[in-house]
C-alpha cells in the first residue's frame, strides 16, 4: 500500500490534496455540526465559492444533510472520515515520522495525528480520541492512574467510553490546581475519569505555589499522606505539555519570576517543572503531586499535546523524561512532529 500512495504522489498529487481537503471539511463538519457555510469557510480559511462546491459534492454522495439549522454528517459521512484516518495518516508518511521520533527520542511508543492545532482546533478533538484508544488498551485491574489538567486531557476524558470490565481502579490528580476554569481543573477531570470506568477517585485539595511553610504543614494531614502514597505507585500518567511563559502565568508565577524563567531559557512545563532547550529542570513550582522520582517508577507516561509552537516545548520535556524512565509515550500532532523533526535535524 506504502508504494502504491508514493506512486500517487508522484503521478497525480492534485488527487492526494483534493481527497485531504475534502477529509478535512468533513471532519470540520463533523466536530462543529450543525455548522453553516460561512462558518465553515472561516474555520477552514476557504473561500465561500469553493466551500460552496465542495458541500454540493458531499451532498450529492450523501456524505453530509443541509437544513436550517445547518450541515451535519450522516452515517456514511462518519464512516468514510473513520476509514479516511488510516489513509490519510499513511498518505502524509506518518507512520515513518513515528518511528523516527520514537527511535531519535527513545520513547516507547510516538502517535502522530494529520493536522496541527495551531491552524485547525478540531485536530485536539483528534488526539483526545487517539489519547484514549491507547490508554484504554492499557489499562489493568488494580492499576493507579493519575492525570494533569489542561484542555488536551481533558478531550482524552470525554472521548473515553464507558468501560465496566475493570476493577479496583483508582484514579487520582497528579497535581494541585491552578485556578480558573474548573472544567479542566485535574481534580475534575480525575473524578470525571473514575466515573467512565467505573473506578474510585480521590481528590487534591491544595492549589499550586504554596510556601515552604504551609507546605510543611499540610504534608502531614492524613488525607494527604493517603494521596502521596497512592502518587508513589502510579501505574499511568496522563499528563500535558505547555509553553513555559504561557504556564507560569497560569500558575499564578510574579513577573519578577516570569522573567526569570525568560532569562534561564524555560521553554517547556509540565506537572509544576519548567525545561530547557536541552531537557534540563530550571524551575519548578512548590506543591503536592507528581515529582521526577515518581516519573522514575512509573509503568507508562503518557504525554498529549500539539500544535507547532508547542513543538520546542514537547522535545525539552521528552528529553528530559527518557533519560529516567524509557517507558514514555507521546501522543502529538502532524504540525508538533514535523517541527520535532526540524529541531532534531539541525541539533
Amino acid at each position: 500500500m506504502q508504494d502504491t500512495l508514493k506512486l500517487q504522489q508522484k503521478v497525480v498529487p492534485e488527487m492526494v490534496d483534493l481527497l485531504e481537503k475534502r477529509y478535512k471539511i468533513l471532519r470540520t463538519i463533523y466536530y462543529n455540526q450543525p455548522i453553516g457555510r460561512r462558518l465553515l469557510s472561516n474555520i477552514l480559511e476557504m473561500g465561500e465559492r469553493i466551500i460552496r462546491t465542495e458541500i454540493s459534492f458531499l451532498k450529492s454522495r450523501n456524505l453530509i444533510e443541509i437544513s436550517t439549522q445547518g450541515m451535519i454528517i450522516t452515517e456514511d459521512g462518519e464512516e468514510i472520515i473513520n476509514k479516511l484516518k488510516d489513509f490519510i495518516h499513511e498518505i502524509k508518511g506518518l507512520s515513518d515520522l513515528e518511528n523516527y521520533i520514537k527511535g531519535k527520542l527513545n520513547l516507547k511508543e510516538v502517535i502522530i495525528v494529520p493536522g496541527n492545532i495551531d491552524e485547525d482546533k478540531t485536530i485536539i478533538s483528534e488526539l483526545g480520541k487517539m489519547a484514549e484508544k491507547y490508554i484504554s488498551g492499557i489499562i489493568k485491574e488494580n492499576y493507579i492512574i493519575a492525570l494533569t489538567g489542561g484542555s488536551t486531557i481533558k478531550e482524552v476524558v470525554d472521548n473515553l467510553p464507558k468501560i465496566t470490565n475493570l476493577k479496583n481502579i483508582l484514579v487520582i490528580p497528579a497535581r494541585g490546581g491552578m485556578g480558573g476554569n474548573v472544567e479542566t481543573q485535574a481534580n475534575t477531570l480525575a473524578a470525571n475519569f473514575a466515573n467512565k470506568i467505573g473506578g474510585r477517585y480521590k481528590l487534591l485539595h491544595v492549589p499550586d505555589n504554596l510556601s515552604s511553610s504551609v507546605l510543611k504543614f499540610l504534608i502531614n494531614e492524613k488525607d494527604i499522606i493517603e494521596i502521596k502514597d497512592n502518587i508513589d505507585n502510579i501505574d499511568i500518567l496522563i499528563f500535558g505539555i505547555g509553553i513555559a511563559d504561557k504556564m507560569g502565568k497560569r500558575r499564578g508565577l510574579t513577573l519578577e519570576k516570569l522573567n526569570k524563567l525568560d532569562k534561564i531559557g524555560a521553554v517547556g512545563e509540565a506537572f509544576g517543572y519548567y525545561f530547557n532547550g536541552i531537557g534540563e529542570i530550571v524551575y519548578s513550582t512548590p506543591t503536592i503531586g507528581v515529582n521526577m522520582e515518581n516519573i522514575k517508577k512509573i509503568n507508562t507516561a503518557v504525554a498529549v499535546a500539539g500544535g507547532e509552537s508547542k513543538a520546542e516545548a514537547i522535545l525539552a520535556i521528552e528529553i528530559n523524561n527518557t533519560k529516567i524512565n524509557k517507558n514514555n509515550v507521546l501522543i502529538t500532532d502532524e504540525g508538533a512532529a514535523r517541527k520535532i523533526l526540524d529541531i532534531i535535524n539541525i541539533k
